[in-house]
């Protein structure tokens, strides 16, 4: 499989949204425009052939920190590396413009997520239950330099 990454659209971050299953509710354009709307950011999306098939969406909480918010992979094409393929990028871009760290959330039950995170020298910092005790959230940073 032959991939590409490049920067993306929020039309595109949105239809690949709409094929995840494991998302309860995709995001709709207004709520990821409000959290980035005025911060830099970096959204890269994967395409093969020229169809979105993988996105991973942060932005700078501060000079130093960035803050990988959003991500997925559309099913048919998970296990081909494309996840640490974006993943790898957005690091270099990161890097590459100076940030110190990233940070991530995740939840204990994307076991994937987590598995390539821990793999990747991130370093859980927080882990806590959610009110309802279905899961918890788990809160990881990686050291750039």
């Amino acid at each position: 499989m032959n991939w590409q990454i490049e920067k993306g659209t929020l039309e595109e971050l949105i239809s690949i949204e709409e094929q995840i299953p494991e998302f309860t509710a995709s995001k709709s354009k207004e709520t990821v425009l409000s959290r980035i709307q005025g911060a830099t950011f970096l959204l890269l999306v994967a395409k093969l052939d020229g169809k979105p098939i993988a996105y991973k969406l942060g932005y700078e909480l501060s000079n130093e920190q960035f803050y990988s918010w959003l991500g997925a992979v559309v099913p048919a094409y998970r296990g081909s590396g494309i996840a640490q393929s974006l993943l790898d990028a957005q690091e270099q871009w990161c890097a590459s413009r100076g940030y110190s760290c990233i940070s991530v959330k995740s939840m204990n039950k994307f076991k994937s997520m987590l598995m390539m995170l821990i793999k990747n020298n991130y370093q859980i910092v927080e882990c806590r239950p959610l009110s309802d005790g279905s899961d918890s959230k788990i809160r990881f940073l990686k050291r750039l330099n």
